[in-house]
């Protein structure tokens, strides 16, 4: 097997990127939701129409990691969307970072990351967040380490399911590991 390969996607890729987006999501979560809450919200959070608009926005990135020709993993950023006081139109936001469960462990991960900080701290630094589920703990040690903590939190809404959500913060200032 191929060393995984990190790329931007492409506006004509919207569709791979709709579907390896809602693959992740549902292979990570789908045991927390009513099947047919978790259909609407996929329809939804990664339909055609919002992966295009995403990928159109200049504003944000998506990447694909790819190994033998076959997308096992993403990434999104962009501007900061999290519901905190803190939160400027000058801060960026690792919004969305998956793998496949077969790829998890194996250092693609942390490239994607990695590569996705460096779009979002590409103009200067600035200060960066990330939600998380407030059960994901391996994120949440991972984004520990590279010197994110916890700030706040929120509620995820999933059809009738809330799930608590922490918000994690980089200052400006802070590690860049």
């Amino acid at each position: 097997m191929q060393e995984p390969i990190i790329r931007r996607a492409r506006l004509d890729e919207a569709e791979i990127v709709a579907d390896i987006g809602a693959r992740t999501f549902r292979e990570t979560f789908a045991h927390l939701y009513d099947p047919g809450d978790l259909a609407e919200f996929l329809a939804d959070a990664y339909s055609l129409e919002r992966t295009r608009a995403d990928l159109a926005d200049p504003t944000k990135a998506i990447w694909l990691v790819e190994t033998d020709g076959v997308v096992i993993g993403y990434a999104l950023a962009g501007p900061c969307g999290l519901p905190h006081p803190d939160v400027t139109t000058a801060c960026g936001e690792l919004k969305r970072l998956y793998l496949v469960k077969g790829a998890q462990n194996g250092g693609a991960g942390g490239r994607l990351f990695a590569q996705t900080l460096a779009w979002l701290l590409q103009d200067g630094p600035r200060d960066l967040w990330i939600g998380v589920w407030s059960e994901n703990y391996g994120a949440q040690r991972f984004y520990e380490r590279h010197g994110f903590s916890r700030v706040g939190e929120y509620g995820f809404q999933v059809g009738s399911t809330t799930d608590r959500e922490f918000i994690l913060r980089r200052p400006a200032h802070g590690s860049a590991s």
